[in-house]
C-alpha cells in the first residue's frame, strides 16, 4: 500500500473533517475541524492529509516551531476507522518523522496522548517513542530522538 502525506487544501479540507474515529476513540481526539480551525490561527501548525493510493484515509498536524521539552510536537494523528489496523498510521508516522527531521535543529519529536489510548501507546512504542514520565494535563508525552 502506497501511503503519501499531502497538504490540506481548499479541495480536501472538508473531506478531512468527514474522517471518523471508532465510537471508543471519540474521547481521545478533538474533531478534525477543530485542528483545521486552530491551524488558521496558529501559523506554525502544519496539516497533512494521509492518502493511501488516491484515497484520503487520515489526517495529522504538527508544530513547525519547538515548544515544551525543547522539541517539535505532533498535535494530531488520526486514521479513519475504515482504514485502521492496516499499517496506515505506522507508515504515515514514518513519513512524518522524516519530514519533521528536516526542521531546524530537530533532535526530538514529542507526541501526547491519553494514557488509556492503548492503540496509540502500542503504535508510538513500536516506532521507538520513549516515555520519560512527562505529563501535560490529561496526556502523557512520549519522545522520539533522532
Amino acid at each position: 500500500m502506497q501511503i503519501e502525506l499531502r497538504p490540506v487544501t481548499n479541495e480536501n479540507w472538508e473531506a478531512c473533517c468527514a474522517l471518523e474515529l471508532t465510537a471508543e476513540q471519540q474521547g481521545f481526539l478533538e474533531p478534525n475541524v477543530y485542528s483545521i480551525a486552530q491551524a488558521g490561527f496558529e501559523p506554525t501548525l502544519v496539516m497533512r492529509a494521509i492518502y493511501a493510493a488516491d484515497e484520503l484515509v487520515g489526517f495529522l498536524v504538527y508544530n513547525s516551531e519547538r515548544e515544551e521539552l525543547d522539541s517539535y510536537w505532533i498535535y494530531r494523528l488520526m486514521v479513519d476507522q475504515r482504514h485502521q489496523g492496516s499499517g496506515v498510521g505506522r507508515e504515515a508516522m514514518r513519513l512524518l518523522l522524516g519530514e519533521m527531521q528536516q526542521l531546524p535543529e530537530a533532535t526530538c519529536i514529542v507526541v501526547g496522548y491519553r494514557p488509556d489510548n492503548q492503540a496509540a501507546h502500542r503504535l508510538y512504542e513500536r516506532l521507538g517513542f520513549i516515555d520519560h514520565g512527562d505529563r501535560f494535563g490529561k496526556e502523557m508525552a512520549v519522545r522520539y530522538t533522532f
